[in-house]
């Protein structure tokens, strides 16, 4: 059978969650024996690990749907942006010639009209799962994802969210649990406190992930007094103004030589490693929880908002205790329950390291993923994963 070509896009060059899972999706294609181009719409971090996994990147602006898009001004520019991509993009599939296209997330739709008027078979992965945005937002995400031969969700909650708004696009489906990378070395977590409580929060610095409800949380705990901070992250371009407030307010609190701030990192586990608990206050629906995911890797226990995708990443963990989103006072009281049952929680970890492992297994995800191209591909077939290079990745969310 001959060479079988992928040409992947994707909107980030950075190495948070869903750059994380592109990551292991490129993995497996690879591993199969397929020939893969990534197109990415920005140079970042994102092209070296690509590029080491051996893929090709080309870098090829693209037009990705934001909220702004709903203004008027917002989508006169991306109309104006799409025509200029999809005149270059049918170009450069009809140069290419793949044998599918895979979109890996909502935002970019210019590729789905791309892939169908070019005839390509085409998997849109889909990692976005908001069902508090507006109902016009959510119907511009889902509508494209009529033109896929194939979705992939990556929980059941994504799929039932993108199901509430366009029925027919969720039932071409199937959910593929993401795969995540573990640390190199599992590092229980330490027997005794100490009279010192040390939390990590490891993802983007914004109000949808919640590290100012973190820390409002440790103000308000009973045991504040013995709780430390690490917060291993960035803002996103524009937000500077989120992290300026986070630190006022921390100052505000007299948490300054309690909290420190990492900034962003190639890899979340080092800090896993050092800290106690993780936390993962996100106040908004998220489609998955690879923060929650790596904690458990990690063996470490994790305070996890109870909503959405989140719920469904830290189901069926013993040391996973869940809060409810944007309560500060239902934060500071599950950091209290940490301290107080401490010996128990921590050897749940440890147990739920092990489950966690087999239930997010690289192996198994890139099997999978590299299926749902095969099956869409005229004569294709899935051959097994020949290798799988995959440095341990970072924890982000």
């Amino acid at each position: 059978m001959p060479q079988q070509r992928i040409l992947v896009a994707h909107p980030s060059a950075e190495l948070y969650g869903s750059d994380r899972v592109l990551l292991e999706s490129v993995a497996g294609f690879v591993g199969s024996g397929a020939d893969v181009e990534v197109l990415l719409a920005t140079s970042g971090p994102l092209e070296q690990q690509l590029t080491a996994r051996g893929a090709r990147v080309r870098i090829v602006p693209m037009p990705v749907v934001r909220k702004s898009v709903l203004k008027p001004r917002g989508f006169v520019g991306f109309v104006s942006r799409s025509v200029v991509g999809l005149v270059s993009g049918l170009a450069l599939v009809r140069r290419s010639r793949p044998s599918a296209i895979y979109v890996s997330t909502l935002t970019i739709p210019l590729w789905n009209l791309i892939a169908r008027l070019s005839g390509t078979p085409l998997v849109v992965h889909v990692h976005e799962a908001e069902r508090s945005a507006s109902r016009a937002l959510r119907y511009a995400l889902a509508a494209p994802l009529r033109l896929a031969s194939l979705v992939v969700f990556n929980s059941i909650y994504a799929r039932d969210t993108v199901q509430l708004t366009s029925p027919t696009a969720a039932s071409t489906s199937r959910v593929i649990y993401n795969g995540v990378v573990g640390p190199e070395t599992v590092v229980e977590a330490r027997a005794s406190l100490n009279r010192e409580l040390r939390l990590v929060y490891v993802g983007r610095l914004s109000a949808r992930k919640g590290p100012d409800v973190l820390v409002e949380a440790i103000a308000r705990a009973r045991h504040a007094d013995m709780v430390t901070l690490v917060i291993v992250g960035a803002v996103f371009p524009g937000y500077e103004w989120f992290e300026q407030q986070l630190r006022t307010r921390i100052a505000e609190l007299g948490l300054q030589s309690r909290v420190r701030f990492e900034g962003f990192q190639p890899s979340g586990y080092p800090f896993l490693a050092e800290s106690d608990v993780a936390v993962v206050p996100s106040t908004v629906d998220e489609p998955f929880g690879n923060t929650a995911v790596e904690a458990m890797l990690a063996a470490r226990p994790a305070i996890v908002s109870d909503t959405s995708g989140l719920r469904e990443a830290g189901a069926g963990y013993s040391s996973v205790v869940f809060v409810e989103p944007g309560d500060a006072d239902s934060l500071a009281h599950a950091i209290d329950r940490m301290v107080d049952e401490w010996q128990v929680m921590r050897d749940g970890a440890a147990a739920d390291a092990r489950a966690a492992a087999a239930r997010h297994s690289i192996e198994t995800y890139q099997g999978e993923i590299w299926q749902a191209v095969a099956q869409i591909i005229p004569g294709g077939e899935a051959a097994p994963i020949l290798a799988a290079a995959s440095p341990a990745a970072g924890a982000k969310g």
